[in-house]
């Protein structure tokens, strides 16, 4: 068994911990070159607000590749996932406090 298959067996909630780690790492090492391209657009967006975003924007790069990860599918869900859909929603409502337009 290779490294990333076992450190991929650790579960929550059917979530591989693993993935969602290297996600918010991957987001925190991108977010400063983000926020210097929309701040030459007149955003500012403060590094934090790319974290929260990096699972709404996992979902969504999924949705778009048709990728249908555990948590894709369990978001898409009508008829259950509450926790989950309150949890993404959350992240992504609170991504946009600080957001600021510069002149």
């Amino acid at each position: 068994m290779n490294f990333i298959t076992y450190v991929r067996q650790f579960r929550i909630f059917n979530f591989a911990i693993f993935d969602i780690a290297v996600s918010f790492l991957g987001m925190y090492l991108l977010s400063g070159f983000l926020s210097r391209m929309f701040l030459k657009i007149g955003v500012e967006i403060p590094a934090r607000s790319w974290i929260l975003w990096a699972l709404p924007i996992g979902v969504l790069a999924h949705l778009v590749s048709g990728q249908m990860t555990p948590m894709t599918k369990n978001l898409l869900d009508l008829n259950g996932h509450y926790i989950l859909k309150i949890v993404i929603l959350a992240f992504l409502v609170a991504g946009f406090v600080g957001i600021r337009l510069v002149k």
